[in-house]
């Protein structure tokens, strides 16, 4: 697998990028628009800054869960599946692959939010 990492990874959380460099080459061909809302943005920082403000701990895992839930939206399905195929060559159901892809967007804010000092991640990952 590919080392890349988007600009503010870190790959403590997310172990491989190479998914979504290759939805971006994909989207970008299809529609600019489905890349651009696939890189995160202040508005993300924003949320995940006002998730945590309301509680005083979180664990990774429901974080995680949560930024996917954010995150989805903004995943184009088929783009995804077509991405995760041909990075791994294993056929993806629409939603297991708009899902992958989301909790890639997730963990990739956490990993720029610690990086800037937002937050501060605590104990082994993986």
């Amino acid at each position: 697998m590919g080392r890349r990492k988007p600009l503010l990874a870190s790959g403590r959380i997310v172990g491989d990028y190479e998914p979504l460099f290759k939805y971006w080459e994909l989207a970008k061909n299809v529609d600019k628009s489905i890349a651009d809302n696939a890189t995160l943005k202040n508005e993300d920082f924003d949320y995940l800054l006002e998730l945590l403000s309301r509680r005083r701990i979180i664990n990774l895992i429901e974080l995680l869960n949560e930024l996917e839930e954010y995150m989805l939206c903004r995943v184009n399905a088929e783009v995804a599946a077509k991405a995760l195929k041909e990075v791994y060559d294993v056929e993806y159901g629409l939603e297991d692959a708009r899902r992958k892809m989301a909790r890639i967007l997730a963990g990739w804010l956490i990993e720029a939010s610690n990086i800037w000092g937002d937050i501060r991640l605590k104990g082994p990952l993986h």
